[in-house]
């Protein structure tokens, strides 16, 4: 086992049961300015109230699609204005996107799947993102997926992606032990502000074609790519959730 493997495995047993704001801190300690929050636009807001309540800095980054809801935008504005900090959008490359639709349409993900379209709006533009840094903190939870995060581990090996130094980056889940509820109870807490479309129904948040509301009893996941199967619904971002599912081999 390499070093990195077991620095990895001595950080996420030492975090496993840490409160998220610790493991902020920890990974903060472990990269200093080369590490950077994965911002959704979603409930994962709260990891920059427990960042701002840690006393500690960090960058702050987002990908813009294109496609994302108007309620994203306004949103994520908001979160600037509350923490007093700019959030680093990632924009897909232009040339590949303007291919993509001349060739496609706009809408080729209901007939062949999301994976290309969100290989070019999302996984290139994070690739771009993580090149610059040495570890990266996620929003992801065990329950948001029932078949792809239930064994989310609190820190993970990313070998998907090549971090500054040409090596795996650190990937950090603060909120990995965390239910819905619980992130909502401390969202409410805390009087932190959330996206609108949440009190629409609106349980996990993406681009807007892709996206929609939810009925009671369903699961959160539900409302992301209806029209797939309903157990491998990773946009390609976290590549290492899908390991050992039975998928085709280009996803």
């Amino acid at each position: 086992m390499s070093d990195l493997h077991e620095r990895v495995r001595e950080l996420a047993d030492r975090l496993d049961r840490a409160h998220p704001m610790q493991i902020l801190e920890a990974a903060a300690a472990e990269h200093g300015e080369h590490v950077a929050i994965a911002f959704s636009g979603a409930e994962d807001v709260i990891l920059l109230e427990y960042l701002r309540q840690a006393e500690r800095t960090c960058r702050v980054f987002t990908l813009d699609t294109g496609r994302l809801h108007p309620e994203t935008h306004r949103f994520i504005a908001r979160v600037e204005a509350r923490y007093g900090l700019r959030i680093e959008a990632r924009f897909p490359d232009h040339v590949a996107v303007e291919a993509l639709v001349r060739r496609k349409g706009l809408f080729s993900f209901l007939s062949d799947g999301h994976e290309e379209c969100c290989g070019i709006r999302k996984v290139e533009p994070l690739r771009r993102q993580l090149a610059e840094l040495s570890g990266w903190i996620t929003g992801q939870r065990r329950d948001q997926s029932p078949g792809t995060r239930s064994r989310l581990a609190v820190v993970e090996l990313d070998e998907a992606h090549r971090g500054r130094d040409g090596r795996p980056l650190l990937k950090w889940n603060p909120l990995a032990a965390r239910t819905s509820t619980e992130v909502w109870d401390a969202i409410r807490a805390f009087d932190v502000p959330h996206n609108e479309l949440h009190d629409r129904g609106f349980v996990s948040i993406g681009c807007e074609p892709c996206t929609r509301s939810i009925l009671p009893g369903q699961h959160e996941r539900e409302g992301r790519w209806w029209w797939e199967q309903a157990d491998k619904k990773e946009c390609g971002l976290h590549e290492g959730n899908l390991a050992g599912l039975d998928r085709p081999a280009d996803r």
